[in-house]
Protein backbone atom coordinates (compact mmCIF):
# COMPACT_ATOMS: atom_id res chain seq x y z
CA UNK A 1 0.00 0.00 0.00
CA UNK A 2 1.36 3.48 -0.90
CA UNK A 3 0.25 7.66 -0.56
CA UNK A 4 -0.68 7.84 -4.81
CA UNK A 5 3.09 9.55 -4.99
CA UNK A 6 5.64 7.98 -3.28
CA UNK A 7 7.42 10.17 -0.55
CA UNK A 8 10.33 8.04 -0.65
CA UNK A 9 13.11 6.55 -2.67
CA UNK A 10 13.88 2.68 -2.61
CA UNK A 11 17.37 3.81 -1.39
CA UNK A 12 15.33 5.93 1.83
CA UNK A 13 13.13 3.15 2.26
CA UNK A 14 15.86 0.95 3.10
CA UNK A 15 17.76 3.25 4.78
CA UNK A 16 14.71 3.40 7.42
CA UNK A 17 14.03 -0.38 7.12
CA UNK A 18 17.62 -0.76 8.30
CA UNK A 19 17.80 1.74 10.74
CA UNK A 20 13.99 0.36 12.30
CA UNK A 21 15.42 -3.52 12.37
CA UNK A 22 18.70 -2.43 13.94
CA UNK A 23 17.05 0.07 16.50
CA UNK A 24 14.19 -2.40 17.72
CA UNK A 25 16.78 -5.58 17.96
CA UNK A 26 19.46 -3.21 19.91
CA UNK A 27 16.38 -3.04 22.19
CA UNK A 28 15.40 -6.66 22.57
CA UNK A 29 19.37 -7.17 23.18
CA UNK A 30 19.22 -4.06 25.69
CA UNK A 31 22.48 -2.58 24.44
CA UNK A 32 22.88 1.01 25.05
CA UNK A 33 21.54 3.03 21.94
CA UNK A 34 23.14 6.34 21.48
CA UNK A 35 20.55 7.61 19.02
CA UNK A 36 20.59 7.00 14.91
CA UNK A 37 23.22 9.41 14.10
CA UNK A 38 22.89 11.66 10.96
CA UNK A 39 19.81 11.15 7.92
CA UNK A 40 20.84 10.17 4.88
CA UNK A 41 20.03 12.73 2.17
CA UNK A 42 16.16 13.31 1.85
CA UNK A 43 15.73 11.78 5.78
CA UNK A 44 16.22 15.10 7.74
CA UNK A 45 12.75 16.63 6.60
CA UNK A 46 9.85 16.07 9.71
CA UNK A 47 8.01 13.35 9.41
CA UNK A 48 5.46 11.09 10.92
CA UNK A 49 5.30 7.60 10.86
CA UNK A 50 4.45 4.42 12.42
CA UNK A 51 6.43 1.01 13.02
CA UNK A 52 4.97 -2.26 13.19
CA UNK A 53 6.86 -4.90 14.39
CA UNK A 54 6.23 -8.94 13.94
CA UNK A 55 8.25 -11.83 15.63
CA UNK A 56 7.22 -14.81 13.40
CA UNK A 57 4.22 -13.24 11.38
CA UNK A 58 2.81 -12.45 14.65
CA UNK A 59 2.03 -9.06 15.61
CA UNK A 60 4.14 -7.70 18.81
CA UNK A 61 4.24 -4.23 18.40
CA UNK A 62 3.45 -0.81 16.35
CA UNK A 63 3.97 2.47 17.82
CA UNK A 64 4.03 5.71 15.95
CA UNK A 65 3.30 9.83 15.68
CA UNK A 66 0.47 11.44 13.95
CA UNK A 67 2.22 14.60 13.82
CA UNK A 68 5.49 15.98 12.11
CA UNK A 69 7.63 17.03 15.10
CA UNK A 70 11.03 15.54 14.33
CA UNK A 71 13.05 14.74 11.44
CA UNK A 72 11.78 11.67 9.57
CA UNK A 73 14.79 9.86 10.46
CA UNK A 74 14.87 10.49 14.26
CA UNK A 75 10.88 9.66 14.13
CA UNK A 76 11.35 6.06 12.60
CA UNK A 77 14.44 5.34 15.32
CA UNK A 78 11.94 6.31 17.97
CA UNK A 79 9.16 4.59 17.16
CA UNK A 80 11.25 0.93 16.63
CA UNK A 81 12.71 1.15 19.99
CA UNK A 82 8.77 2.09 21.42
CA UNK A 83 7.30 -0.59 19.17
CA UNK A 84 10.24 -3.10 20.78
CA UNK A 85 9.99 -2.03 24.51
CA UNK A 86 6.76 -0.15 24.94
CA UNK A 87 3.90 -1.15 22.97
CA UNK A 88 1.64 -1.76 26.54
CA UNK A 89 -0.21 -4.70 24.39
CA UNK A 90 2.66 -6.74 24.26
CA UNK A 91 5.82 -8.03 26.15
CA UNK A 92 9.10 -5.90 25.50
CA UNK A 93 11.05 -7.88 22.73
CA UNK A 94 14.14 -10.70 23.84
CA UNK A 95 16.69 -11.31 22.30
CA UNK A 96 15.16 -14.72 21.31
CA UNK A 97 12.47 -12.49 18.92
CA UNK A 98 15.79 -10.69 17.06
CA UNK A 99 15.81 -13.77 14.17
CA UNK A 100 12.42 -13.82 13.11
CA UNK A 101 12.14 -10.06 13.76
CA UNK A 102 9.50 -8.17 10.77
CA UNK A 103 9.84 -4.47 10.56
CA UNK A 104 6.87 -2.60 8.61
CA UNK A 105 7.03 1.09 8.39
CA UNK A 106 4.11 3.86 7.90
CA UNK A 107 5.24 7.02 6.66
CA UNK A 108 2.12 9.43 6.37
CA UNK A 109 1.28 11.89 4.44
CA UNK A 110 -1.05 15.00 5.82
CA UNK A 111 -4.26 14.59 7.14
CA UNK A 112 -7.11 16.13 6.55
CA UNK A 113 -10.80 16.50 7.93
CA UNK A 114 -13.47 14.17 6.76
CA UNK A 115 -16.84 16.12 5.98
CA UNK A 116 -18.57 13.13 4.61
CA UNK A 117 -17.55 9.48 5.63
CA UNK A 118 -18.14 8.49 1.63
CA UNK A 119 -14.86 10.19 1.18
CA UNK A 120 -13.03 7.77 3.14
CA UNK A 121 -11.67 4.98 0.73
CA UNK A 122 -10.86 1.50 1.79
CA UNK A 123 -7.41 0.34 1.00
CA UNK A 124 -6.40 4.00 0.65
CA UNK A 125 -6.97 5.66 3.79
CA UNK A 126 -6.20 5.48 7.19
CA UNK A 127 -8.48 7.33 10.10
CA UNK A 128 -8.31 9.41 13.24
CA UNK A 129 -11.22 10.07 15.48
CA UNK A 130 -10.81 12.98 17.56
CA UNK A 131 -13.21 13.95 20.47
CA UNK A 132 -12.56 15.55 23.14
CA UNK A 133 -9.24 14.35 25.00
CA UNK A 134 -9.19 11.32 23.45
CA UNK A 135 -7.81 10.02 20.07
CA UNK A 136 -7.73 6.73 18.25
CA UNK A 137 -6.01 5.85 15.00
CA UNK A 138 -5.86 3.13 12.61
CA UNK A 139 -3.48 2.98 9.86
CA UNK A 140 -4.83 1.87 6.28
CA UNK A 141 -3.68 -1.64 6.02
CA UNK A 142 -6.11 -2.11 8.83
CA UNK A 143 -9.28 -2.05 7.38
CA UNK A 144 -7.95 -4.34 4.53
CA UNK A 145 -6.07 -6.77 6.60
CA UNK A 146 -8.96 -7.39 8.53
CA UNK A 147 -11.66 -7.34 6.18
CA UNK A 148 -13.44 -3.99 7.57
CA UNK A 149 -16.06 -1.97 5.33
CA UNK A 150 -16.11 1.67 5.78
CA UNK A 151 -18.22 1.71 9.00
CA UNK A 152 -16.78 -0.91 10.95
CA UNK A 153 -13.53 0.53 9.91
CA UNK A 154 -14.68 4.40 12.11
CA UNK A 155 -16.62 1.88 14.31
CA UNK A 156 -12.93 0.94 15.11
CA UNK A 157 -11.09 3.42 15.21
CA UNK A 158 -13.64 5.20 17.68
CA UNK A 159 -13.22 1.92 19.42
CA UNK A 160 -9.44 2.44 19.82
CA UNK A 161 -10.35 6.13 21.11
CA UNK A 162 -12.11 4.93 24.02
CA UNK A 163 -14.98 6.15 22.51
CA UNK A 164 -18.53 4.35 22.16
CA UNK A 165 -18.36 2.83 18.34
CA UNK A 166 -21.03 5.21 17.04
CA UNK A 167 -19.57 8.41 18.25
CA UNK A 168 -17.80 9.14 14.57
CA UNK A 169 -21.49 9.80 13.78
CA UNK A 170 -21.87 12.66 16.34
CA UNK A 171 -21.37 16.47 16.09
CA UNK A 172 -18.45 16.95 18.43
CA UNK A 173 -16.64 13.91 17.02
CA UNK A 174 -14.09 14.79 14.28
CA UNK A 175 -13.22 12.25 11.75
CA UNK A 176 -9.66 12.98 9.62
CA UNK A 177 -8.26 10.79 7.21
CA UNK A 178 -4.64 10.30 5.63
CA UNK A 179 -2.78 8.15 3.08
CA UNK A 180 0.72 6.01 4.27
CA UNK A 181 3.40 4.49 2.13
CA UNK A 182 3.85 1.36 3.45
CA UNK A 183 6.94 -0.63 3.22
CA UNK A 184 9.28 -3.25 5.00
CA UNK A 185 9.43 -7.14 5.54
CA UNK A 186 5.20 -7.41 6.33
CA UNK A 187 3.70 -4.78 3.61
CA UNK A 188 -0.08 -5.60 3.76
Amino acid sequence: MAAETALLTDAQRDALLALARQAAARAARGETDDGPGAPPDGLDRLGAAFVTLRVGGALRGCIGTFESRDPLWHTVHEMAVAAATRDPRFPRLGVADVDALGVDISVLAPARRVSDPTEIEIGRHGLEIRKGLRRGLLLPQVATDHGLDRETFLAETCRKAGLPTRAWREADTEVWCFEAEVFGDIEA
